[in-house]
């Protein structure tokens, strides 16, 4: 039996004339999935929180042979959603399309800290950030080519739940805890959108996507303490794979042709830790419709953003 071909990133298709957003594109998966797609042609926009990093990471990417002519670097905190609007106001005067946002920015395990909105940070950065800004862009999507939304989850979205009478984490707060919540609300969000985007008869695809257990600053940045040393320290050097690996799935998600929506790409080894890009399983917590409805619901009001989307 002959061995399938593992798929890497020189398998991309060509991506000349395509326009993605990458959030949190300065480092890590971010930026991993930008070299890879500036070298297919793709004219990627660079969504960062600092502006000074952004620009850093595309001299990094030049250096490397990028044509500085596809790279467009924009600030966006997503954990404020009046920058979240701000982001897609200047974006939209400039881009009469976008062909493919990827929602890849994440906070990681920090002590409880409040948005500007009075959000918990990891459940307002990871995904009320997201929910907005996909409903900002939605129409500049709707005109896009092979036009897709990939959301990136984590294998842990398996150990999360949605707190409903808690998202804030007031009344009881854990790092991790509240990590797998976004993650899970992540998962939610990319299924229900693909069933919204379905019975509307968009031609925009709704993919999720985990990068396994991948070596980045998500591990350390935010996280303090015997979590930080564990996942950092212990962790990383020992389990983790690269941010060029870890970033396939999101790549394979973002640019195969095969790829349906609604579909769950990650890694194909044990655990789903590492491995080559393959389809996974989203868990059924995730999928179940009611919590689909009721995290949309709770987006919109918290967020105060509706997407235009109706059913045919």
């Amino acid at each position: 039996m002959t061995r399938k071909q593992r798929w890497t990133a020189d398998l991309m298709p060509d991506q000349s004339g395509r326009v993605f957003v990458v959030t949190g594109a300065n480092s890590g998966l971010g930026l991993a999935t930008t070299r890879a797609l500036a070298r297919r042609g793709a004219h990627v926009v660079l969504a960062v929180r600092d502006e000074a990093k952004g620009h850093r990471a595309v001299d990094e990417l030049v250096a490397g042979g990028a044509d500085p002519g596809l790279l467009d670097v924009r600030r966006l905190d997503l954990a404020d959603l009046d920058a979240v609007r701000a982001f897609a106001d200047g974006l939209r005067a400039e881009h009469l399309r976008l062909d493919v946002l990827v929602n890849n920015a994440g906070v990681m395990a920090p002590p409880r800290t409040l948005s500007p909105q009075g959000h918990e940070l990891q459940f307002a950065a990871n995904h009320l950030g997201h929910f907005a800004l996909t409903a900002l862009l939605l129409d500049r999507l709707t005109e896009g080519r092979d036009p897709r939304v990939v959301t990136v989850s984590s294998v842990n979205h398996r150990q999360g739940a949605l707190r409903f009478d808690d998202l804030s984490g007031e009344r009881a707060y854990a790092p991790m805890t509240f990590y797998n919540q976004s993650k899970f609300a992540n998962a939610v969000f990319g299924r229900e959108l693909h069933r919204r985007l379905g019975a509307a008869g968009s031609p925009v695809r709704s993919v999720l996507a985990h990068p396994g257990y991948t070596a980045t600053r998500l591990q350390t940045k935010d996280t303090r303490g015997l979590l930080r040393l564990v996942l950092g320290g212990i962790g990383n050097p020992l389990f983790a794979q690269r941010p060029e690996r870890g970033a396939l799935p999101q790549l394979y998600a973002a640019t195969e042709p095969s790829v349906a929506g609604g579909e769950f790409i990650g890694p194909d080894g044990p655990g789903e830790l590492r491995g080559d890009p393959t389809r996974v399983r989203l868990s059924e917590a995730a999928a179940d419709p009611d919590t689909g409805r009721r995290l949309w619901e709770e987006s919109e009001r918290l967020t105060g953003v509706r997407f235009a989307l109706s059913a045919r």
